[in-house]
């Protein structure tokens, strides 16, 4: 660890003394002392006690600006008025009954209206919707095999924890990639049904299809992958995988778990003009509550209604997620919001851009829709394996530098991506701005004498 990130670590613990204790306190009965293992990391978490708008306090009386918006699924932003007035009417009359309610059509209709697609379920998390798309698509074909792409992240279901952070003397050929269990307890015969190809490269796509003629269900993925900071698709491969999954039989589906709210009105179909089969959304689609969907063709899904695949779920459509849904979609996620995030996103891209020129770090910064990154590379990454090369302590100095600033400038681990919620403003971007402008220099600093150090090593 360089002296930069000692420092910035150094003054976060100082900080940050009530949440040390709270975390020593939940290792004694919560495994890493938190409630999902991304919560975790060194050398202890930020405990949070409230959130209001765009901001977070912890509980040591820290305020943040609040970019990590709880791993994406806040474009509402923290307590949005509609989304608490919504709630509040609906705890009054009744949480959740297990049988149905006018709400359910509701806002199967505003899904509708917005994704191509004719008919939806719902459940509570990306999780159980990618998990139920992959089902469907196996139903709707008749295969068992869904080709997944390297580095993609769609849930914690045993088809979707294939190849999600493989370590390099695993994941074999970069144009046929080794399928790689995601842990222990992924059953060898999940792995086996999960080809792997490589983002961005249709030619390893092709390969797969032709490896496993006529058994291969659908393709699913990110259509920006966002499990390496922000990667963007090259122009035509995402019409490139629908033009081969049509010639193949097989279905596409598009994981907009963070593209569906976050990328336009119309999620990431709509703004490549690219229409897949399927459509898995969660995170900001439930306003800070527990909601997901899967939605098809009219086709697909009446295999659900013909009683050949079961879908349930207990909690599924529990009134408090569908009264926030239904706030989301008609007050919330509106076209008019989606130009105010627009154009704060505007901001903050070309803010940190002229930040990075200026301080001389060597890295850039992406974006689309309310989601960006810096990425701390010397050229645009185009898949999985380019992002592998990321200096690690490089981005920890960035990412404890602005927490100590009063930024969260995205969640903690360089996979990630900030979020700008509907309640951010200006106010709040010159503020993030002025946080990044006092770090990039020291970032400049150590990236330049780090690089000189590897040049040094290798030379002897």
């Amino acid at each position: 660890m360089h002296d930069a990130l000692q420092k910035e670590i150094a003054i976060y613990e100082k900080r940050t003394p009530k949440s040390a204790n709270a975390h020593a306190r939940a290792l004694k009965r919560i495994p890493l002392g938190v409630a999902s293992n991304y919560r975790a990391y060194d050398p202890y978490p930020i405990f949070v006690k409230e959130g209001k708008g765009s901001k977070i306090r912890d509980i040591d009386g820290n305020e943040y600006l609040d970019h990590n918006l709880c791993f994406g699924a806040l474009m509402a932003g923290h307590c949005h008025p509609a989304i608490v007035k919504a709630i509040e009417k609906t705890l009054h009359v009744g949480t959740t009954f297990g049988m149905p309610h006018d709400m359910e059509w509701e806002l199967a209709e505003e899904i509708c209206a917005r994704y191509p697609v004719e008919m939806v379920r719902f459940g509570s998390s990306g999780t159980e919707v990618t998990m139920h798309a992959c089902r469907m698509a196996r139903a709707a074909t008749k295969r068992d095999k869904i080709l997944k792409f390297e580095g993609s992240y769609h849930g914690l279901h045993d088809t979707a924890l294939v190849s999600v952070k493989p370590k390099a003397e695993d994941y074999g050929d970069i144009n046929a990639p080794t399928s790689v269990p995601g842990g222990l307890g992924v059953p060898k015969a999940s792995v086996e049904n999960v080809p792997v190809a490589t983002f961005n490269d249709l030619a390893s796509v092709q390969r797969r299809f032709q490896q496993f003629p006529g058994e291969i269900a659908a393709i699913i993925l990110e259509p920006i992958l966002m499990n390496v900071g922000l990667c963007m698709p090259k122009p035509g491969f995402l019409q490139g995988l629908r033009d081969i999954a049509t010639e193949n039989g097989a279905l596409l589906i598009f994981d907009e778990v963070k593209t569906g709210a976050k990328l336009a009105w119309g999620g990431a179909s709509g703004f490549f003009g690219v229409k897949p089969d399927m459509i898995c959304l969660a995170k900001s689609i439930g306003g800070g509550t527990p909601l997901g969907a899967f939605g098809a063709s009219r086709a697909v899904m009446d295999l659900i209604s013909q009683h050949k695949v079961f879908h349930g779920g207990t909690y599924n459509t529990n009134r408090i997620s569908m009264a926030a849904g239904l706030a989301t979609f008609r007050e919330v996620l509106t076209r008019e919001t989606y130009a105010h995030v627009d154009k704060l996103s505007k901001k903050l891209t070309e803010g940190y851009r002229r930040v990075v020129a200026k301080s001389g770090l060597q890295a850039y910064v992406a974006s689309a829709g309310v989601n960006g990154a810096l990425m701390l590379y010397p050229k645009e990454i185009r898949n999985y394996r380019d992002w592998t090369t990321i200096d690690v302590d490089l981005w920890r100095q960035y990412w404890f530098g602005m927490v100590n600033r009063g930024v969260l400038a995205q969640p903690y681990w360089w996979d990630e991506q900030w979020t700008i919620s509907v309640q951010h403003t200006e106010a709040d971007i010159d503020k993030h701005l002025a946080a990044f402008e006092d770090v990039a220099p020291g970032l400049a600093k150590a990236q330049s004498e780090r690089g000189a150090a590897a040049v040094s090593s290798a030379g002897h």
